[in-house]
Parts: structure tokens; sequence; C-alpha cells
């Protein structure tokens, strides 16, 4: 049994047969294949070894050719191993005896070898390297297939990769992904972000890792402590079992929360609604008793073909979560996403650090045709329910007044064509970058609502980019400098008469909670699963509690000392809940 810690991004708890996605993209499956299959198997095993072995004989002629005979003596090691009876015996052996499959013979044998060599001290430890590239060549003739197999699944399975992109993680099957980890990567991250969106356990920044886990392996994935267990013992996967039983039972019972309301013991209403990624999202947030829509993230409609989406294809999946909340208000926010994503001629602008380059906002207003597709499509929209636009990382007035001219411009457009659209459309912006904290005064004059954005405000504030597992450590949403910002956000917006929220993944955290509504937050908007868990803190505790959290709090010099003490507030007032 082997534990590692990463950072959890998304709660639950998981256990399942592994599906490893290694640097190089290679999937390797189920282990196991058909009694029926097993002559067919072989076969194919046969044919790997014959062509990895051409390979390589061909690659050690050329660099014996090239750099002399004693450079080509490697490949003639890895010629001899491969060819050796004693691996092809056991990988045979595995496949009629065991009914693993060649893939899963594999990549089990010769990692096992490699461990062992790793564990040996002096030169022998070196030589796992070419254990592993003898197993990258079997597996690229055994599979020739990449990456994409995983939005074609037919069988439950824990993801195990060095890294997936926001796409991909988008087009998980969410039927049979119950969690995914990776080697890299952070929290706020959009690949998080979707990870909450599928409402599946995740945990990324693990470090190197897949070398220790074969496709198939059975695997624990604790989403809520950032653990990744591989091979567990009986006793630990019995405890995990009882563990996602509690956390079932927990949730069935804040489903009686449902149709209550988020008011405080003290009697304050409190307006909870839900962040969505995709509008299926939406029936996730009625079901859970959401006052709305806080957060509409509009990007995957980029990310998930690859290509600009038309006015119509905006407008389809905006109609579709209108409808489907009602008279409640759904916030749509245009798109938030970097030049390094954006697909136009086939190709796309090298940022070297596209978070501080033509992102977001930045963009839109560069490429006006794309920001004003999408503003028509949020317009029409708006005639079938409460819709609010949104704009994201705002950090001067100049940018705010340009995105609210074109707005306004198309407003003009579709009066001239007689398309009707709901012209007191409230317009907000994100607070998610110091500058616009400081210039909120008069920044609030110019909109209807505001919502702090943390993930970014905290990135930018803290110098640290929050998908870095290198610098991951120095991310701390309750960080004091975060709290002075989020308070002088706040002060800012009432002093303007201005409703403001939080939509960043700060406001999910349960044991923020207290502290948020102790600086004066009184809309929360959370991904839906947490719905339940929020509603069910804010009913439990009092004004006036929460602001004696928040003065302790403010008075406080790290966030270590901080989050400590949330979390002992949060247990003494409500056991029990996750923290």
């Amino acid at each position: 049994m082997q534990k590692l810690q990463g950072i959890a991004v998304s709660p639950g708890v998981a256990i399942g047969e592994a599906l490893v996605i290694d640097n190089e993209g290679f999937r390797i499956p189920r282990r196991f294949v058909d009694r029926d299959a097993v002559v067919d198997e072989l076969q194919r095993l046969e044919k790997a070894i014959a062509a990895a072995g051409a390979e390589i004989a061909r690659n050690r002629d050329a660099v014996t050719q090239e750099l002399g005979e004693q450079y080509g003596k490697i490949f003639e090691a890895h010629l001899q191993m491969l060819q050796g009876a004693s691996l092809r015996n056991e990988l045979e052996e595995m496949i009629s005896q065991r009914h693993y499959s060649p893939e899963y013979a594999v990549s089990r044998t010769l990692r096992r070898y490699a461990q062992v060599l790793q564990r040996v001290e002096g030169s022998l430890a070196e030589r796992a390297s070419d254990i592993f590239d003898i197993e990258k060549r079997l597996l690229k003739h055994l599979l020739g297939r990449r990456r994409e197999d995983i939005a074609h699944l037919t069988s439950p399975v824990l993801v195990l990769a060095h890294n997936l992109t926001p796409s991909e993680t988008a087009n998980l099957d969410r039927h049979f992904v119950r969690g995914f980890a990776t080697e890299i990567g952070g929290p706020g991250s959009h690949t998080a972000i979707v990870a909450e969106a599928l409402e599946i356990p995740a945990v990324v920044g693990l470090g190197a890792f897949l070398n220790e886990v074969s496709g198939g392996d059975l695997v624990i994935l604790d989403g809520d402590k950032g653990l990744v267990i591989l091979q567990p013992d009986e006793e630990t996967l019995a405890h995990y079992r009882h563990e996602a039983e509690e956390l079932r039972l927990q949730a069935a019972r804040l489903e009686q929360l449902r149709d209550l309301p988020a008011v405080t013991r003290d009697g304050t209403q409190i307006l909870l609604l839900g962040n969505i990624e995709f509008p299926y999202e939406v029936e996730h947030c009625v079901d859970r008793g959401a006052d709305g829509i806080g957060l509409y993230r509009t990007e995957f409609l980029y990310l998930e073909s690859g290509q600009e989406p038309t006015e119509e294809v905006h407008f389809d999946a905006y109609c579709q979560v209108v409808k489907a909340m009602g008279d409640k208000p759904v916030t749509i926010r245009t798109f938030d996403m970097g030049a390094d994503k954006l697909v136009r001629d086939g190709s796309a602008l090298d940022e070297k650090n596209p978070f501080l380059g033509l992102r977001s906002i930045r963009l839109a207003l560069r490429n006006v045709p794309m920001f004003r597709t999408q503003l028509r499509a949020v317009l029409r929209a708006s005639v079938l329910g409460k819709v609010q636009i949104m704009f994201p990382l705002i950090s001067t007035l100049l940018e705010l007044r340009q995105a609210k001219l074109f707005l306004k411009d198309v407003m003009e457009d579709l009066d001239e064509h007689g398309i009707p659209f709901h012209r007191e459309v409230p317009v907000g912006m994100m607070v998610e970058v110091p500058a616009a904290v400081m210039m909120l005064d008069q920044l609030a004059a110019e909109v209807d609502f505001l919502s702090i954005g943390t993930n970014d405000l905290i990135q930018y504030t803290l110098a640290v980019d929050r998908s870095n597992s290198q610098v991951v450590h120095l991310y701390n949403p309750t960080d004091p400098a975060v709290l002075k910002l989020i308070q002088l956000s706040i002060a800012s917006a009432e002093r303007c008469r201005v409703p403001i929220g939080m939509c960043g993944q700060m406001s999910a955290t349960p044991a923020n909670t207290p502290l948020l509504l102790g600086l004066g937050l009184r809309q929360f908007s959370v991904p839906p699963l947490v719905i339940p868990e929020i509603k069910n803190i804010i009913r439990h505790v009092t004004l006036d509690e929460c602001r004696g959290i928040s003065e302790r709090v403010l008075g406080m010099e790290s966030a270590r000392e901080i989050n400590s003490y949330l979390a002992d507030e949060l247990r003494k007032r409500i056991p029990n809940v996750t923290e």
C-alpha cells in the first residue's frame, strides 16, 4: 500500500480500478481479457514485440553509425531484454493463465522490474529508465491510440494522468469516471473547476507517481484530504468504504434542506446561488434548492468543440439554463479564457505568461466580432427569464466602459432588426484584481452588481500561479492580505449601495462561511454539490457570532493560524461537517 499526498480540488471518496494515462498519453486499459480471446491476445503481443524489436534494431544501427559502437550497445541491451526468454515467458504466462490483457501484463511486469532497479543503489538504479523505455515502445505498438479514448469508456474507472487539460476534463464520461488524479496542477485551475462541475472527486499536484501504478490496479481517491492510495490493504479499504457510505448518508440528510431558506438563526436571509459550467448542471442547482445561478461560466462552449461557437450555439445553451431557472436570476459571465486557448486559423497566440497576458475581458475587447456574437445571444435569451450579464477581470474604468459600449451597440443592432431583448438587463463585473478593489467606489457606480472572484484575486494578490504545484503552498484564500481586500470590496459595495456576492472557490469552503458572513457577505455562489452544506452552516449561526469570528481572524498574522481557528469554530458549531 502506498499513500500519495496531493491537493484536494473536488470533494468526495472514490474507490475503483485505475485507468492510467502517462505523460506520453498512453491509456492502459482494464486488466482482463475473455478466455476465448487469449490466443488472439498472445498473437498481438508477439507482433508488438517484433515491431518494437525492429524499431530498437534500427535505432541501434543508426546510433552505432553516427556515434560509435559503445552508444549502440545501449539499444542492443534493450533488444536483448525485449527478446529474452525470461520476459517473454512471464508476459505469455500472465496472458494465458491469468487472462491479463497484453497492455496490462507489459505495464505490470516492466514497472515491477523498474521498481526493483530503483531500489538498488548505484549504477543499476539508472537502468530503470531503460525499462520504462521498453514499456513505452511496447505500449505504443499494442495500443496505437492516444488520450481521446478517455471520452469513450465502457466501465467505471479512476483516471490517473500526468495532466488533464480543461477540455479533456470536460469530455470525461460522467457515467464511468468516478474520479481523477494528476501529477501536476493546482487549486482554482480550470481543470479543478470542471471536476467540481462533473461532481467527481479529484486530486492534483501529486508529483510523479504513474510509474508506481498500472491500469486495473485498485485505487482509493480521497478528494476531501487530497489523498490517493495505491493498492490499499483490506483494513484501509474497509475504512474508506465506510467513509463513502457516511458521506452518502450525510448528503441524504442535507437533502432535507432543499426547500428551506438559507437564513441565519437570527433571521437574516442569505442568497445562495449556484456556479455552473455546463447547461446540464442547472438540474443540480434546481435539485439542491439554489436561489439562482450566480456564475454561468461560458468557456465550455469554446473548449469542448475546439472552434468558435456560433450565435445559435450560444443561444441554445443559455436558453436551456434560463428556462430551467424560471423566475430566478441567471448571471451569465462573458467568456473568461486566455489567448493561449483561443482557436483561430488553426493556431493560438504564444504567450510567455498567459495569466498576465491577453485574456478574459482583454481578449474580448481585442476580438470584437466574437464578443458581439456572445452578447447578442445573451441578450436574446434575456427575454426568457431574469438574465444578468457579468464582465470578468475588469481592472480599469476604461475596460468596463468599453465593454458596456459594445453591449449598447449590440442592443441598438438588435433593436434595428426587431429582435426582442430585455432593455434593462442588469450588468455587473467581477472583482478579481487588486486594482479593481482599489478603484471599486468608481467602478461600482457604473454597474448594477459586483461579484468577488477569489480564484484570480488570490492569484494576483499573492503573485502565485494557482496551477503551479511548485508554489501552490503559497496560494492561501485566507491569507491576511486577501481578507483585507475582500473586506475593502464589501465595504465599497455597501457605501455605493450595490449588491456584492462571491463566486470563487473560497465561498465554497464550509469553514470560510462564518468568516465571510462576518465580513458582510450576503450572497454566496458555489458549486451545486456544496449548496446543502453551506446552507446548513448558514442556518446554524447568527450574524453576531460570525462578526466575532471575523474580528478575531482580522487580527491574526498567517493563513495557517486562521485556517486552524476557522476549523475549530466550525467543529464547535456544526459537528460532522466537512471542513
